[in-house]
Parts: C-alpha cells; structure tokens; sequence
C-alpha cells in the first residue's frame, strides 16, 4: 500500500481495491485479446480445427498444472509477487505465441502453456487478494472484482476486433498487450494488501496448515464442488446458449446473438448489484436463490417452446450464474491464514468445468441436440442447490481465535503484530 493514501473507515485503502480491480481487468484482457486473434493465428499456421483444438489444449494443461500447486506459490510469495511474476510468465507466453506464430506450431504450443501455467496461479492468487480486501472492506465485494474481468474481455474484444478490421498484425498487437499488461499488472500489485502473516510464535506457527492440506478437508472440497456445478452452468451458456436457440428454435443467428447477449448482460449486472444482496440475506440463501434461478430459467430455455420464453429464460439463467464462482471464491478464503491453499483447491475443482463442459455437451448435443444437452447444467444446479450450504460463513476464523487466546495469555510476552 502506498504511504499516505486514504483509509476507510474498515482500514482497507481505497488504492488496494482498485488495485485489484485493475489486475481483474487486465487478466480478462490479455485473455480477449489472443482469443480475438485465434482465427488468424489458424490460419497461418495452416492447421484444421482438430489440430488448432490439440494446440489451444496447451494452454488449459498449462493452467491444470499451476493451479493445484498454486497455493504452495501464494503462500511461500503473497499475493502481490505472486500476480507480478505471472503476469510476466503470461506476458512472455503471449510474445511467444505472437512471434512464433510466424514460425510454426511448436513456439505457439510452448508460447500457450507458459500463459495457461501463469494465467492460473495468477487467478488463484488475485482472487486470494481480492477476498482479502472483502473482508478489510466489512462487505461484500468479490463478485464485482469478477465482473471488472468480464469488462477487460469485453475491452479486450472490441480493441482485437479493431485490429483485425484495421489489418493489423498479429505479431504486433499481441506483442502490445503482453508489454502493457506486464507493466500495468506489475506496477498495480505494489498497492495491494499486504499478505496475511500468522503470529510469530512456533506453537502459533504449528496451526497454520500445509497448503495441500486443503485438499482432504471435506468443507473445501464441497465448496469446489458448488464452484464447478456452477462454473459448468456458467460456461455452458457462454459456450453453447446461442447454438442451442438457433438449433433448437430455429432462430436467425442475430436473434441467437440476443439471446447471449441477454444472457451475458444479466450476468454482469448480478455480479455489480448480487454483492448487495448477500450482505443484506446472507450468503447461503443468496446463493441457493440464485442456483434455483439459473435452474428455473435453463428449463425455460429447454423447454419454453417458443424464444421469446427461451429469451427471458436466457435472463434468469445470466443472473443466477452470476454470483457461484465469484462467492465460492470468497467462501474458501474465509481464513485468511489458509486462504492460498483453499482457493487453490476451489479453482482446481472449478476450472475442470470449463475444460470438460465444452465436448461433454457437444457429444450429448451430436445426439440429442443442443437445446436437450443443456439440461445436463439443470442436473448440476439441483446439486448446487443442496450442496450450497458449505459456502457459509466461517463463525470465526482461526486467525480471530489464535489471537484472542494469545492476547488473553497472561503468561505470553508476545505481542500480535
């Protein structure tokens, strides 16, 4: 944090917020920026759609690899070395994948595992930081850290799409955006928080668990469990919403766009005003409220029989998967001491949605259709719903309780720090 800038009232500065606003936004950009160069990038290497899907593989096994060891980084670095090393991992895989695009599909191969591998300890570590700031802030706030993302792919979509119509090379409009985001994500991590430190004694010490053991700890594993029922609904509709209208109720590709579009709109304002709510009800019955929406308005897009009840569907749908991720974020930082492990975990559990969603629902759709295919999510949403009850608030956090039993100590002569 920066010395003389403003505190609130909870003791978070202002500086460290937005600081964590800016590396969300920045990591949706670098993200929509190569995504928008995808299609150029194919057809220089001169690849079909089997081998360019072998390459963009790279980048997920590169993220499957970072993210379960994740939490042994942030916690060994903190949060804010943690984000400014991978943002440089993740710049320097997208420079390769800018140069060597010219050169053949091993360097773009390398250039995208080194951003995948960066791009997931990164997510792991900013939202560690983000829930950190939530809690100094005495509010909800994580689920619009998630929303600034999707307004960096959004920036980060429509810049591409001007490089593209502007003949624009490759080369040198991802090479911008890797040298932007590593000096902007490198510069914004020194206002972060600092990272939480466990009290200085050894029989204090001695409480603070390995980060892997997060992983046999049943609350956690539920909590990444909820993460990925919702992450499967959320990527479901990115992925396959507008196909599945058009497909299945014989839509004009621009209505199936509006269809998205609705679907993304609703989602992006549950994530700005959803905070609001789950500080006013609470966080379990926000979040079952919001899976019994997402479920209520996939089966109207199902099963509407007609688009504009498919439309309004497409709505519910955006707003009850808007607050899962980000809240099962939250929900496994809740320690601040076993914050890293436990988001680590989360993520991991989370992100195998949006690699195994994709094909899972395009081999039931070669079968029953797309549309039909869907109501594989509606499945995950009732589990969502009973297993919702695992993201609720810890009732006190170790690092209270250790304190408090410290300070109490009359025979200790530390001091808490």
């Amino acid at each position: 944090m920066i010395a003389g800038s403003p505190t609130t009232a909870d003791g978070v500065k202002p500086a460290a917020k937005w600081a964590v606003y800016t590396v969300f936004i920045a990591n949706g950009f670098v993200l929509a920026s190569w995504a928008s160069r995808i299609p150029q990038v194919r057809d220089g290497l001169q690849v079909t759609p089997a081998g360019l899907g072998l390459i963009l593989l790279s980048a997920a096994i590169g993220s499957l690899i970072a993210m379960p060891l994740s939490g042994m980084v942030v916690t060994r670095l903190g949060e804010a070395r943690t984000v400014a090393i991978m943002a440089l991992i993740l710049a320097t895989g997208l420079a390769t994948v800018a140069v060597g695009s010219r050169f053949g599909v091993f360097p773009v191969v390398v250039g995208l595992f080194l951003l995948g591998f960066g791009n997931g300890t990164w997510d792991v570590a900013m939202n560690v930081q983000g829930a950190r700031v939530e809690q100094g802030l005495g509010r909800t706030i994580m689920a619009r850290f998630h929303a600034s993302f999707s307004l960096g792919t959004v920036l980060g979509a429509l810049i591409g799409t001007g490089m593209v119509a502007l003949q624009v090379p490759v080369l040198f409009h991802l090479l911008a955006v890797a040298v932007l985001a590593a000096v902007v994500v490198t510069t914004a991590v020194r206002r972060f928080l600092p990272a939480a430190l466990p009290p200085s004694t050894s029989e204090q010490k001695s409480k603070r668990s390995h980060p892997l053991a997060a992983w046999i700890e049943l609350r956690t594993v539920l909590i990444g469990l909820f993460v990925l029922c919702m992450a499967f609904t959320e990527g479901t509709g990115n992925d396959w919403l507008a196909i599945a209208t058009i497909d299945g109720y014989r839509a004009a590709p621009a209505l199936g766009s509006f269809a998205f579009a609705v679907f993304v709109a609703a989602m992006t304002g549950g994530r700005w005003f959803g905070p609001g709510l789950i500080d006013r009800f609470g966080r379990v019955p926000v979040l079952r409220a919001s899976a019994l929406s997402a479920l209520v308005g996939l089966l109207l897009v199902v099963f509407g029989h007609s688009l504009p009840i498919a439309i309004v569907g497409a709505a519910l749908w955006g707003l009850g998967a808007a607050l899962g991720f980000p809240t099962g974020m939250s929900a496994a930082a809740d320690d601040p001491l076993r914050a890293a492990g436990r988001v680590s975990v989360v993520a991991s559990i989370g992100y195998l949605a949006f690699l195994a969603g994709p094909p899972l629902i395009g081999f039931l759709g070669d079968r029953v259709g797309v549309l039909r295919a869907l109501t594989v999510a509606a499945a995950l949403l009732v589990i969502a719903i009973l297993i919702a009850g695992a993201c609720r608030p810890l009732a006190e956090s170790s690092t209270v309780r250790e304190a408090e039993t410290w300070t109490t100590d009359s025979s200790s002569n530390s001091r808490i720090e």
